[in-house]
C-alpha cells in the first residue's frame, strides 16, 4: 500500500471513529410535567383551536375531544401535550421512574392515580384523526412519536397493553407514527428501563394522557382533571450511565483495530 494513501485512510478513519465515540455519548436530558388535561388525542393538532371551558368543541370532520354536559368543579380547559424533538433511530428511555399523580374525576382529588394509571386495563379509546387509539391501563403517562405533518387521517393499529396483549413487562419498543404507547414509570415490575426507539420519519415525541368517559370509546373528558405527572426522560441516554451497549462497542473495537493494521502497513 502507497504510505502516503495509507496515512491519508488512517487519520480519516480515526477522525470517523472518534466522531462515532463522541456520538455515542451525546445526549440530551429534559425534565417533563405533564398535566391531566395535557390530551394524547391532541398531538400535532396545530389546525385547531381549543374551546372555552363550558363551551362545546366544534367539531370538523372526525370529530374531536368530548367534554361534560354539565360544568365540572375544576372546568378544566384541554392542553396541546407537551413535545420533545427527536431523530428517527433514537433511543428514549426514563432515567428516573414518572412520578406524580393525576385525580381523572369530578371534584379535587384525592384520589391520585401516578404515571402507571388506574389499574392494569380498563381504558379502550377510539383513534382520533391520524392518532391511533388506546388500550391498557386507566390514564397512564403515553407517549406518540409524529413527523413535521398534522395527523389528520389514517390512524395506526391501536397497540393493545392489556396483560392480555403486550402488558407493561415489555423492555423495548418500536411504535408507529401515531401509535399511542404506554410509559407508566418507566420500568418494568422487574426494574428494568423501557426504551422507546423513534421510528422512520420521526422528528417529535409528544408525552400526555389518554381519557374518555369511562376511559372506553371517544377520546375526552379532559375536563375534570387534575394534578400531573414529571418525568426525567433521556434521548440516547442510559439511565445511571453512559456505557455503550455491547454490539456498539465490539464495532468501534473493531475499527480501532483496523487502525492498528493500516499503521503497521505503513511502518512495516
Amino acid at each position: 500500500m502507497h504510505k502516503r494513501f495509507a496515512h491519508w485512510a488512517q487519520v480519516t478513519l480515526a477522525v470517523c471513529l472518534l466522531t462515532g465515540l463522541a456520538s455515542l455519548h451525546a445526549s440530551t436530558i429534559v425534565d417533563v410535567s405533564i398535566n391531566g388535561t395535557h390530551a394524547i388525542f391532541l398531538a400535532g393538532r396545530t389546525d385547531i383551536t381549543i374551546p372555552d371551558p363550558g363551551d362545546p368543541w366544534n367539531s370538523p370532520a372526525g370529530g374531536f375531544l368530548t367534554r361534560h354536559l354539565n360544568p365540572t368543579p375544576e372546568e378544566a380547559k384541554e392542553e396541546f401535550p407537551p413535545v420533545v424533538a427527536v431523530t428517527a433511530g433514537d433511543v428514549i428511555r426514563v432515567l428516573d421512574p414518572a412520578v406524580g399523580g393525576i385525580n381523572f374525576f369530578n371534584g379535587f382529588g384525592p384520589p391520585f392515580f401516578g404515571p402507571a394509571g388506574n389499574g392494569v386495563s380498563g381504558s379502550n379509546l377510539n383513534s382520533l384523526g391520524g392518532i391511533s387509539g388506546y388500550q391498557g391501563p386507566q390514564g397512564a403517562l403515553v407517549g406518540v412519536f409524529l413527523d413535521n405533518d398534522v395527523p389528520l387521517a389514517g390512524p395506526p393499529a391501536t397497540l393493545n397493553f392489556d396483560p392480555a396483549g403486550l402488558g407493561t413487562d415489555f423492555t423495548s419498543l418500536t411504535p408507529l407514527l401515531g401509535q399511542i404507547f404506554y410509559i407508566g414509570t418507566g420500568v418494568t415490575s422487574g426494574g428494568d428501563f423501557r426504551q422507546y426507539i423513534a421510528p422512520t420519519g420521526a422528528t417529535r415525541l409528544f408525552l400526555g394522557i389518554p381519557d374518555g368517559f369511562g376511559f372506553v370509546g371517544a377520546p375526552g373528558a379532559y375536563d375534570d382533571n387534575d394534578g400531573s405527572y414529571r418525568v426525567r426522560l433521556g434521548i440516547n441516554a442510559i439511565p445511571n450511565n453512559e456505557i455503550p451497549e455491547p454490539g456498539t462497542l465490539l464495532s468501534v473495537l473493531g475499527g480501532l483495530g483496523l487502525v492498528f493494521f493500516l499503521r503497521r502497513r505503513v511502518t512495516a
